[in-house]
C-alpha cells in the first residue's frame, strides 16, 4: 500500500550509489545475488537471539535490493531473467527471516511463523498468477512501470513488510502478536487481489470478446452482396 509513496521517495537517495556501482562495472544480477546471501546472514543471528545485528542485514538487503533495480535501469540491463531472479530470492529471504524467528524460540513462535509463511504463499502467489494474463492481455500498470512483473496493489506490500520485519526485531518478545497481526493484514491483501484479479481478467476477457464479434460482424457488412 505504502510503495507507491515510499519508492518515488527512496529513488533519488540511491542515486550515489548507484553511480559509484555502474563506474566499478557491477551488474544488476550480481548485485542481486550478494543482496540475498547479506540478507541471508540474518537468519542465525535470528536463532541466536542476536536481534539488531538481524536487523543490520536486514535493512542492507532491502537497500541492495533497491539498488539492483535501479542499477539494471541506469545500465539499461533491466530483463526478465534479472526480474525473476529478483522476485524469487525476495521471497526466500522473506520467508527465511519468519523462519528464523521460529528458530529462535519454537515454543512460542512456531505457530504464528507457520501462519504467516502461510499468508506469505497466498499474498505471493496471488499476485504472480496475476502477472502472467495480465502480461498476456497488455495491462496497463502506471503505478510500477518500473517492475519486471506486473504487480496487483495490495495492503501489505515491500514496505509494510520490511516495517514489521523491523518491529520483529525491536520487539522480539512480541513477536507472535506481531506476526499475527501481519497476517490478518496479509489477508485482506489476498482477498482483495484475489477478487480484484478475477474481475479484472473476467471484464477483460468479456471485453475481446464482444471486440471479436464487432469486427466479425464489421466484415460481414462490409462483404459485397451477391446479385440474384
Amino acid at each position: 500500500m505504502l510503495d507507491r509513496f515510499i519508492t518515488p521517495v527512496i529513488k533519488p537517495l540511491l542515486t550515489p550509489a548507484v553511480l559509484l556501482l555502474d563506474k566499478k562495472h557491477v551488474h544488476p544480477d550480481k548485485l542481486t545475488l550478494v543482496g540475498f546471501c547479506v540478507g541471508m546472514l540474518a537468519v542465525p543471528l535470528l536463532a541466536l537471539e542476536l536481534w539488531y545485528g538481524a536487523l543490520v542485514f536486514i535493512v542492507l538487503n532491502r537497500i541492495i535490493d533497491g539498488l539492483d533495480g535501479a542499477l539494471a535501469r541506469h545500465q539499461k540491463h533491466t530483463s526478465d531473467a534479472g526480474g525473476y531472479l529478483d522476485i524469487c530470492l525476495d521471497f526466500l529471504f522473506y520467508a527465511a527471516i519468519v523462519l528464523g524467528f521460529a528458530l529462535a524460540n519454537p515454543a512460542d513462535n512456531a505457530l504464528a511463523a507457520a501462519v504467516l509463511l502461510t499468508v506469505f504463499i497466498g499474498t505471493g502467489s496471488s499476485f504472480l498468477a496475476f502477472a502472467i494474463p495480465a502480461q498476456k492481455l497488455n495491462l496497463p500498470r502506471p503505478q510500477f512501470a518500473n517492475k519486471s512483473f506486473y504487480f496487483l496493489n495490495g495492503l501489505t506490500e515491500g514496505t509494510e513488510t520490511i516495517a514489521f520485519f523491523v518491529a520483529f526485531c525491536l520487539w522480539p518478545a512480541y513477536f507472535p502478536e506481531l506476526a499475527y497481526s501481519f497476517a490478518f493484514l496479509g489477508a485482506i491483501t489476498i482477498f482483495t487481489r484475489v477478487h480484484g484479479g478475477y474481475h479484472t481478467l473476467k471484464s477483460q476477457n468479456v471485453n475481446n470478446v464482444n471486440s471479436k464479434k464487432a469486427a466479425t460482424h464489421k466484415v460481414d457488412l462490409q462483404e459485397p452482396q451477391n446479385d440474384r
